[in-house]
């Protein structure tokens, strides 16, 4: 594009929704070839994809500093202005070698010819770029005095707003209207604002100028598909991004913009503010209220502005000089350094570009080059600091690429293999993705430049696939941290028909539904929370879930009364409560009552959600069926409690079988010792047809010792001790560890030395035993062999655990043999006291 042109020259300004874009699109479609600059790589993306719709993708193309499809044939092109053609490729870095010529030709945003890090850039394009037949300038009316002094040919044309936009104050987050669009001037302020919408409002679209067009598409996909009905932006979004957007609120009125904070501008509040209202819907713009006094707020004048769209005329434009002296590299930054002789052309801001220049040419190896090598040095230099690392880090990746095409060579292979593929790593937060696809959009800038690489194309598609693949990841984490479709469903049903007309469903698995989207599980009569939800947001769905759950769980209670037995069990798993369970589900934990076989049920939290009738039923059923269950397995238990207060036994008798049944049906004999003295043959019978057994070494009922009693009864006396259930040894194991105290001391086992023995085995080796001395020979005399070998065999007794049994006897081994030797002096009976609180323990010392 030649910098005259017979075309013509036309100037469209005017404040935002007033279709200059789409002015400039179809116009360009209405000739044969054209070219559009875009201020950013987004919006320019955005363009492409309408006119390919338009034109077909073989006759357009699209060309970004990082991303080019350029079809032979294309005849359309939508650029950022750092990538139009321009006549001479070196004038600015970025540009590319094209020398094309258009039949038409604009140039969008122009006023950010003021842009201090870019605008000289946008005025190098307003003074040069040119179409054959028609050149369109757009942007803000503020414009119109410097396009009519710099350029005097050019025709203004004035365009009115299709719609009103008016202010509408300061509204809290928690009370801003649906389809509004928060912007915010930092990634950490974006995302705090999202995390915020997520949590009242149940979501929020991201948009930032550092995002990919893939993942900034889907973002606004999303939005506009009513998805979510909050968007949170930086001041990207004001750079003619078209959403339906009805309100905009600020989060701060002060950016940092490369050197300092200052306050926007009233051009640039407008700017932004004016995304709200499409077409003919009018749009309103205000504050975003996050509390306090110091909160950001528009003044009268900035206010009355931007709803008149009355702005302060421009006084001059950045620029930078297209005539670059390449004689050497100290010539090169004297004329990128060069004033204007015009006054509304003020000196560029020095760029990154020009930092790095500088930096790299304080090295003499590198101020010395000269011609087409200074050229592909400044080329090397306007590398786009992608990551925002700064001059001094952003000269060391320029340094090494200029050294690999200073003299006609290529970037490494292996260097740009190696750094695309470590980039290529879609785990992690979203900081660590987005910094990864900054990365990559160097690589991409890299690929894009045939003259740096040996296969541009091979390396320009690698590039584009890692970043999609980057893009797609960031997107997904986006919406995962800052959208929650229940949370959204949620508001969006309770704003519309109230908390008690929400729609909940309960599915045949326990799923619980809102509408289409589930929000937890329904185990037994307790509702869990789906696991992916936030811990801000389980109040929501708890309340939602509770207000439609109470017919659905009394249908359930009434099933388990009216059901068989077998649905209920003991709930008792070792280590922990224990309980009535129905299904698997705990209803109840058991604690300690009157007595060891009358535990108290303390049913669980989440059957308070019954109603008052349903939850007193089947309390009463289970209270019925624990009733009928101790019977059962524990019976005996039962019989004893009754003994010890039935007039129509001895005190003897009544006083041991209170001290036994408190104890569960077991005591050491020694602990019986007075008791059991005071016995006379009758008191004895009772006792049997009681199903005591009066061993040698304990008291104890033989029934208690049957797996599933032995279970009933560790549970019981947990319960009334206040500690956890034990674990259960297989059903009949005759030996424990010594390990096992807790365990054998619930489950009916005795200790020797190393193991437990269950206590009816330790019986029947003492009984026999005793058989044995009293068959053979009379007071201390050896006595052949007391000790039931088959039996000890048969339970794998070991020789201590066995020497320890027979000496509670009263025997020890002597050469061999056993010898008698009377009760052992620690085994000796003694009056034990009686248990704390049992009256009938001191029916123990009465005498007959």
């Amino acid at each position: 594009m030649a910098g005259r042109s017979d075309g013509i020259v036309r100037a469209v300004l005017g404040p935002t929704n007033t279709g200059k874009t789409h002015l400039a699109i179809e116009r360009m479609c209405a000739h044969s070839s054209g070219v559009i600059g875009f201020p950013l790589r987004l919006l320019a993306r955005e363009v492409y994809d309408r006119v390919v719709k338009m034109k077909g993708e073989a006759s357009v193309a699209l060309l970004t500093g990082e991303e080019r499809i350029a079809p032979p044939k294309a005849r359309y092109w939508l650029c950022t202005v750092e990538s139009m053609p321009v006549p001479n490729p070196s004038t600015v870095p970025g540009g590319t070698d094209d020398k094309k010529d258009f039949a038409f030709c604009a140039i969008d945003e122009a006023q950010l010819g003021t842009d201090p890090e870019r605008g000289h850039v946008f005025t190098d394009r307003l003074l040069r770029a040119r179409g054959r037949e028609e050149t369109l300038i757009l942007g803000s009316a503020s414009l119109k005095p410097l396009v009519r002094q710099l350029i005097p040919e050019a025709e203004i044309v004035s365009r009115p707003r299709f719609s009103t936009l008016r202010y509408g104050g300061s509204a809290k987050l928690s009370r801003l209207p649906p389809r509004s669009a928060i912007v915010a001037f930092s990634a950490e302020q974006v995302y705090a604002l999202a995390e915020m919408l997520r949590r009242f409002k149940g979501g929020a679209a991201v948009v930032m100028g550092a995002l990919s067009p893939a993942t900034r598409n889907a973002q606004v996909a999303m939005f506009m598909r009513g998805e979510v009905d909050y968007l949170v932006a930086t001041d990207a979004v004001g750079m003619g991004l078209n959403m339906d957007v009805a309100h905009v609120a600020f989060a701060g009125l002060d950016k940092f913009d490369g050197r300092r904070e200052r306050r926007l501008t009233i051009p640039e509040m407008a700017q932004i503010a004016g995304r709200a209202g499409r077409h003919q819907r009018d749009g309103t713009f205000g504050t975003l209220g996050l509390g306090g006094e110091n909160g950001p707020a528009f003044t009268d004048e900035e206010i009355n502005a931007i709803e008149e769209h009355r702005f302060r005329p421009l006084d001059h434009l950045y620029w930078r000089s297209a005539e670059l002296d390449f004689t050497d590299v100290t010539s090169l930054i004297h004329s990128l350094e060069a004033r204007s002789d015009d006054p509304l052309l003020r000196p560029s801001p020095p760029g990154i570009d020009l930092a790095v220049l500088k930096a790299l040419a304080e090295d003499p190896a590198v101020a010395d080059r000269k011609g087409i090598v200074a050229r592909r040095l400044w080329a090397a230099c306007g590398l786009p600091d992608f990551r925002k690392v700064g001059p001094m880090h952003h000269a060391r990746m320029v340094r090494r690429i200029f050294n690999s095409i200073a003299d006609g060579g290529h970037v490494s292979h292996d260097w740009f293999a190696a750094e695309v593929s470590r980039l290529d790593n879609v785990s992690g937060d979203i900081e660590a993705l987005a910094d990864r696809l900054a990365g990559v959009r160097s690589w991409a800038y890299i690929a894009h430049r045939a003259d740096w690489l040996a296969e541009p194309a091979k390396w320009a598609e690698r590039t584009r696939h890692v970043e999609s693949r980057l893009s797609d990841a960031l997107h997904a984490a986006l919406t995962q941290r800052f959208v929650d479709r229940r949370t959204a469903v949620l508001v969006r049903d309770i704003g519309a028909r109230g908390a008690d007309a929400l729609p909940v469903t309960v599915a045949a698995d326990g799923e619980v539904s809102v509408g289409p989207e589930p929000i937890g599980h329904l185990t037994g009569f307790e509702f869990k929370v789906d696991p992916t939800a936030r811990l801000a947001d389980k109040r929501l769905l708890l309340a939602a879930a509770e207000r439609r759950l109470g017919d659905e769980l009394d249908r359930r209670a009434r099933a388990l009364t009216a059901g068989e037995d077998s649905r209920f069990t003991l709930f008792a798993p070792a280590g922990g409560d224990i309980g009535i369970a129905a299904d698997g589900h705990l209803l109840a934990r058991l604690a300690p009552g009157r007595s060891l076989t009358e535990p108290a049920l303390r049913t669980v939290r989440s059957l308070d959600r019954l109603s008052a009738p349903a939850r007193t039923e089947l309390r009463a059923h289970m209270e019925a069926w624990l009733e009928r269950q101790v019977k059962r397995h524990v019976g005996d238990l039962a019989r004893l409690t009754a003994a010890s207060s039935d007039r129509h036994y001895g005190p003897p008798v009544r006083a041991l079988t209170a001290m036994l049944a408190d104890a569960g049906g077991l005591l050491p004999r020694k602990a019986l010792a007075e008791p059991i003295g005071q016995l006379d043959r009758p008191m004895r019978a009772a006792l049997h047809k009681l199903k005591i057994r009066l061993g040698a070494l304990d008291v104890f009922a033989p029934s208690l010792l049957k797996p599933e009693a032995q279970r009933w009864r560790a549970a019981l006396v947990a319960v009334r001790s206040g500690q956890p259930m034990p674990a259960l040894p297989r059903p009949g194991a005759s030996v424990l560890p010594a390990d096992a105290d807790r365990l054998g001391a619930c489950l009916a086992y005795r200790r020797f030395g190393e193991h437990w023995l269950r206590v009816d085995l330790a019986d029947r080796l003492a009984a026999f035993a005793h058989q044995a001395r009293a068959a053979h020979r009379p007071g201390g005399e050896a006595v052949l062999d007391p000790v039931d070998r088959a039996l000890a065999t048969s339970i794998g007794l070991g020789d201590d655990t066995l020497a320890r049994l027979m000496a509670e006897v009263g025997f020890r081994e002597q050469s061999g043999s056993w010898a008698w030797r009377g009760t052992h002096p620690r085994t000796r009976a003694r009056p034990q006291p009686a248990r704390p609180g049992n009256a009938f323990g001191a029916l123990a010392g009465l005498k007959r």
